[in-house]
């Protein structure tokens, strides 16, 4: 059986940093949505794109949402995960988006036109890691912890 270690800020920020992928949770009227995204850590915030009329560019600015990033092994049985929390906005300051450009732009892996950009500054970040028999606790810190 694994042992569940609790990650510091710090880790989880490098976590986010090796990640590209992850998954955004919305309250729609209808309940909660997860959609999967592509994203960018940039400063103390994610950035990932959109188009303006999807379900994600209509509810992520109504309250707070939620992003998701994580891996596994189910040989090793070893894992982390992290989540952030916090309220979302649109990016429309021309300065603001270059400044992502520069740091690293969010290119959707989906095809269409996503040029709607949402930044989640988030306001709590934790995650937790598995690691199993043959694993330490730092296996997966390798870069940016």
């Amino acid at each position: 059986m694994g042992e569940l270690h609790t990650l510091s800020e710090a880790q989880c920020r490098g976590l986010l940093t090796d990640a590209s992928t992850g998954r955004v949770a919305v309250v729609a009227p209808d309940g909660p949505h997860i959609v999967p995204v592509n994203f960018a850590l940039v400063d103390e915030s994610l950035v990932f794109r959109t188009s303006p009329f999807t379900l994600l560019a209509s509810y992520a600015e109504v309250g707070t949402i939620a992003f998701e990033v994580d891996h596994t092994d189910a040989t090793t049985r070893t894992g982390w995960s992290v989540v952030a929390r916090g309220r979302a906005t649109v990016v429309r300051d021309s300065a603001e988006l270059a400044h992502i450009r520069r740091v690293w732009e969010p290119m959707p892996w989906a095809a269409g036109e996503r040029n709607l950009h949402l930044r989640l500054k988030y306001t709590e970040l934790s995650g937790r890691s598995l690691s199993g028999l043959d694993a330490g606790p730092g296996r997966w810190f390798l870069s940016g912890a």
